[in-house]
């Protein structure tokens, strides 16, 4: 069994070698990077321009409306005077990040930018009309990166006249906060830039991976089969809270449910719809859209503490034609149906050479989903849970539905007795 310096040695040995990519030369010429712009004052624009301002290095935000501008702005502000007021930073370094943050409504002021990045909401035909723009505006051997948290960076690329020029930088929310960046390497993505992409998150403090390009990256691509398998648990008799509490227990923050809640449960939902999901059609339906409306999954009192709820079980047996005596799965059950086969995906990856190595999706895990560390993150945790058990599950998942049959490195590592260690 693992101790606690042996995990710490593991997490250790893992962010030294996520900062290696094994086909870049380690004597790359690196690109200058002593301006930034970045296109959208959003949530992540606004985040992302903070973590440039906070070492010095001048930001350009622009939008496409004052309004928008403005208020990005006041946001910015606000995060930094609520950090001075906690004794952070003194109070006059406030107006000092934010005179390194100047801002416009024309992309053609982003002219003199060494590093651009667009930070605008996840639409494929917005994002790549954004690139041809800025292909015609930025100056020769400026980077070109998309915040993107799971499209097709090189279709993206293929919007400019210069390819090799473009990366994805996928910060995570809230990007003034969270650590991990994964750096998304296109086909034609040049070496300078993937160098000159991960010594930028070293100044600003970042925990950078480098990943291909696949829908979701890594993280989000295993995130999906765990979100789905939590679902599937409710047809089984779970409730939200007894899926959540599992995963909490485990070492989680939050758990899938609670998670949903907070981000909104009409994201991409609109009155009348009718999706693939039934029942948050129908908690969106009754208003029950998160912590934003005081309801989701849960109910929430007026300190947006998480209370099971006796209308959203009636809801979930009506909608999913759970029977009122259904047998509760166990927390063995929850638990390894939500995350064996997200350990699954991540073999698939590996297999893909999505990702350079398992201990650079641990990283992933550690750090921009609050996988808990002292397990070192999925793949050591499944190395040490053992990999029969993994597939396994993913045989008894993969009956009902192909997609979940276990990768074939997955099967070949468990039948050798092997471990993803030993890759």
């Amino acid at each position: 069994m693992s101790t606690n310096d042996d995990i710490a040695a593991y997490i250790d040995e893992a962010l030294r070698r996520a900062r290696v990519v094994d086909d870049v030369p380690a004597d790359t010429p690196l690109l200058p990077i002593a301006k930034v712009g970045i296109v959208g004052a959003g949530t992540m624009g606004g985040g992302i321009a903070m973590n440039f301002a906070n070492v010095g290095i001048p930001v350009h935000i622009v939008e496409a409306r004052q309004d928008v501008l403005d208020r990005g702005l006041a946001t910015v502000r606000g995060h930094y005077e609520r950090s001075a007021s906690r004794g952070r930073f003194p109070l006059e370094e406030v107006d000092m990040r934010m005179a390194r943050i100047a801002s416009s409504l024309d992309m053609a002021d982003l002219g003199d930018c060494d590093l651009i990045i667009e930070a605008v909401f996840e639409d494929m035909e917005l994002k790549k009309s954004i690139f041809a723009r800025l292909d015609s505006v930025a100056r020769p051997g400026a980077i070109l990166a998309s915040n993107t948290s799971g499209l097709d960076v090189d279709e993206i690329a293929a919007a400019t006249s210069r390819p090799e020029s473009v990366i994805g930088l996928h910060f995570f929310s809230p990007a003034n906060v969270m650590k991990l960046l994964e750096i998304v390497r296109g086909k034609a993505t040049s070496d300078s830039v993937i160098a000159t992409s991960l010594e930028m998150a070293r100044l600003i403090q970042k925990i950078a991976v480098v990943v291909g390009v696949c829908p979701g990256f890594v993280g989000n691509r295993m995130l999906y089969p765990r979100q789905i398998q939590a679902q599937e648990l409710l047809r089984r008799g779970a409730m939200p809270w007894d899926v959540d509490r599992v995963l909490k227990d485990f070492g989680f923050k939050m758990g899938p449910f609670e998670m949903s809640d907070l981000a909104g449960l009409d994201i991409g939902w609109s009155k009348g719809a009718r999706t693939d999901s039934p029942l948050r059609d129908a908690l969106c339906e009754r208003d029950r859209r998160g912590q934003k409306t005081g309801a989701g999954y849960y109910d929430y009192d007026e300190n947006r503490r998480a209370i099971p709820s006796d209308e959203v079980a009636a809801l979930i047996r009506e909608t999913l034609d759970v029977e009122e005596d259904s047998d509760i799965p166990s927390d063995r059950d929850i638990l390894e149906t939500c995350l064996f086969p997200l350990v699954n995906e991540g073999a698939k990856i590996l297999e893909e050479r999505m990702a350079q190595r398992p201990s650079d999706i641990d990283i992933v895990w550690m750090f921009g989903y609050n996988w808990p560390q002292h397990t070192g993150g999925p793949m050591r945790w499944a190395d040490g849970v053992g990999l029969d058990r993994v597939k396994a599950k993913a045989d008894e998942l993969g009956a009902g539905n192909p997609w979940y049959k276990p990768a074939p490195l997955l099967a070949e590592l468990a039948a050798s007795g092997r471990s993803f260690a030993d890759l």
